[in-house]
């Protein structure tokens, strides 16, 4: 049975790579959708062709996630594709945000990514690929951002060292860095910040990143950038200091521009 694994299916750019993917994959037996809630992956579920499975559960949770290994070894799964896209941000000031809120951030955008990743892995066969959503705040320390960023920063290092390793198994990996996206992301991200002028005007849509993302694994491109903003930035972050970079975005913030 080849499968394709989707954490964060339940919405947002993780819902739309199962939307994207369901007419096109026709090799493909079953669709895993992962997240904690099970009536919205239920409404993704609803929405595709594929046969689905779904994996209601908190990956950050060790035993729930041997519970899918189990579901793999007990189908005799050949994990095809592996789709980390679960994950949250939190801005304001670190002082000011909430320890719990704060320490989750890295259990799930850093921990449980590397812990199903590694999970995974074994299952996989020549031409399996892992897709995992960084963000273009691993490009830059960022403040007001910072564990968020912090996180998105292990990702993409992350990922691109595990590329290297996993290329001659012939498993290609992608990290996505796309910049700020139209999710619900934001209803959970700004509760204690908000997301200024300048980033306002780089917004693209789950779709447009998904698809971009979906079209470089298939070229076995190590980084997916959404977007010609975001990829200037990239740029001006491998040429410019970050201390430079980082005393600009503190000017910006005090203006409202950032």
């Amino acid at each position: 049975m080849n499968v394709i694994i989707i954490t964060g299916a339940s919405s947002g750019i993780g819902r739309e790579f199962a939307l994207q993917m369901d007419p096109c994959f026709t090799n493909i037996d079953e669709f895993w959708l992962v997240a904690r809630s099970r009536e919205k992956l239920k409404e993704t579920a609803d929405l595709l062709r594929h046969k689905t499975r779904i994996f209601a559960m908190d990956i950050t949770k060790d035993a729930q996630l041997e519970r899918l290994e189990d579901t793999i070894m007990e189908k005799n799964a050949v994990v095809r594709m592996l789709i980390n896209s679960a994950g949250y941000g939190i801005m304001g000031s670190f002082e000011g945000q909430d320890r719990e809120e704060a320490l989750g951030m890295i259990r799930l955008n850093c921990e449980a990514l590397t812990n199903l990743t590694h999970r995974m892995i074994p299952y996989m066969r020549r031409g399996s690929r892992i897709l995992q959503m960084a963000s273009s705040a691993a490009f830059v320390p960022q403040p007001d951002f910072a564990v968020y960023a912090a996180t998105k920063s292990y990702v993409l290092s992350f990922s691109r060292a595990l590329e290297k390793e996993l290329k001659e198994k012939g498993i290609y990996v992608t990290s996505i860095c796309p910049g700020p996206v139209r999710t619900p992301f934001f209803d959970i991200a700004e509760k204690t910040g908000s997301t200024l002028a300048i980033k306002k005007l780089t917004f693209v849509s789950p779709k447009r990143v998904a698809a971009l993302a979906l079209r470089d694994s298939y070229y076995r491109h190590s980084l997916s950038v959404c977007s010609f903003p975001i990829r200037a930035f990239a740029v001006l972050t491998k040429l410019t200091p970050h201390e430079i970079l980082l005393d600009a975005m503190v000017f910006l913030k005090k203006r409202g521009l950032y």
